[in-house]
């Protein structure tokens, strides 16, 4: 154990055996130590750049946690939190699961996320076993014996996909984060049998929001404010510290926001537009990258979409949409066209389709933000490559 009064000692870790990983990130924690879980992929060279960014600085007084987070950019930072900053919201989570001394969680997302280590930080507070997935992609096997599962949304599709197929499984819920989950996929979850609870939080700032199905709402942990249209919290649950360049996080006070576009209905309830530096400008009109997002893959031939302003000298920019289509729809942008026109306003809808394989997600499976050229360059779909809307 580190000696009181004594600055914390960062433990650095990663490997391919995700659970030895999120294991000896445990043993760390149980020795005093921070432990800071990287992407194994990373390249040496990258990995030792990251560390030495973190190492620069003693670590804050009371740190008990790090980890990295890109956000939806691909340029990580290092977030640095107390035990206390995750452990004050644990009751939360078992009071919205119904979680019970025999459960056991299954834990897919990559440990580099804050969600995974979270999640094991949460099961052995409470005493609960947990388990990793065998590989990438979870198998009917992984279902097996776990009877929660904390997640994102592309988790969840892969456990409906199987269960679907009649693979067993002794899951009863799943708690899923880290992007949209679209209603679709809860209806189907749910139709199998499944509690499904969805929750909003950041890196930044843990856990925000939870939705059991009747709309999210803030946890009483949490108090959140929404000055002009951003999302402003006030919780124990803040990180200590921030570090690296770039990040939209910012405090005022006791006050701290990522920059996430919102607003609270009279019920309570907390909608979420993106964030704020997200905004398409074209033709005059402001959109909002997420509202669209949203509308896209609720379309049950939709996983996800990513919507971006391309460069264009008349209009400012072209509402751009890349979708990456469910494995037995086949779309085209013909009918993606059709469609928005019934769902989407004028300025909202895409001018510029591409189907793709598959959209590009951060460790926490939500969908990497691309530049243009960037998404342009993405593998296409069996699909037509990009058509230029009527316009």
């Amino acid at each position: 154990m580190s000696q009181a009064g004594a600055s914390p000692t960062l433990r650095p870790l990663r490997g391919s055996d995700h659970r030895r990983v999120l294991a000896d990130a445990l043993a760390a924690r149980a020795a005093g130590e921070v432990p800071l879980v990287g992407d194994e992929r990373w390249s040496p060279e990258h990995w030792e750049t990251l560390l030495r960014s973190v190492q620069r600085s003693p670590l804050p007084a009371g740190a008990a946690w790090a980890s990295f987070t890109s956000g939806s950019t691909g340029r990580p930072r290092a977030i640095l939190r107390s035990a206390r900053s995750w452990e004050v919201s644990f009751a939360t989570v078992d009071a919205t699961l119904g979680i019970q001394d025999d459960d056991a969680v299954l834990v897919p997302v990559h440990p580099v996320s804050s969600m995974a280590t979270y999640a094991v930080a949460h099961a052995h507070h409470r005493g609960l076993r947990w388990s990793t997935p065998a590989g990438a992609r979870l198998r009917s096997a992984d279902l097996d014996g776990p009877t929660v599962l904390h997640g994102t949304p592309v988790h969840l599709q892969e456990t409906v996909e199987l269960l679907e197929s009649g693979g067993p499984t002794t899951l009863r819920a799943a708690f899923i984060g880290g992007a949209r989950l679209g209603l679709g996929l809860a209806a189907r979850a749910r139709a199998l049998g499944l509690q499904v609870v969805t929750y909003f939080g950041a890196a930044e700032l843990s856990l925000v929001a939870v939705d059991a199905g009747d709309g999210l709402r803030p946890v009483p942990e949490v108090e959140v404010d929404v000055r002009s249209g951003t999302l402003w919290v006030r919780s124990e649950q803040t990180a200590l510290a921030v570090l690296g360049e770039g990040g939209s996080f910012r405090r005022d006070g006791s006050w701290a926001t990522v920059g996430d576009r919102a607003f609270v209905t009279s019920e309570g309830i907390l909608t979420l537009q993106g964030r704020v530096d997200d905004a398409i400008l074209t033709g005059g009109a402001t959109v909002v990258p997420a509202d669209v997002e949203a509308w896209l893959e609720s379309l049950p031939a939709v996983r996800a979409a990513l919507v971006l302003g391309e460069p264009h000298p008349r209009l400012g920019h072209l509402v751009t949409a890349c979708v990456e289509p469910t494995q037995e729809a086949a779309l085209d942008a013909r009918v993606l066209t059709e469609a928005a026109r019934s769902g989407l306003s004028p300025a909202q809808r895409p001018r510029k389709w591409r189907l793709v394989a598959e959209l590009p997600r951060t460790p926490s499976g939500k969908v990497r933000r691309l530049g243009a050229d960037e998404a342009f360059t993405l593998s296409l779909a069996a699909a037509p490559a990009i058509t230029e809307a009527a316009r």
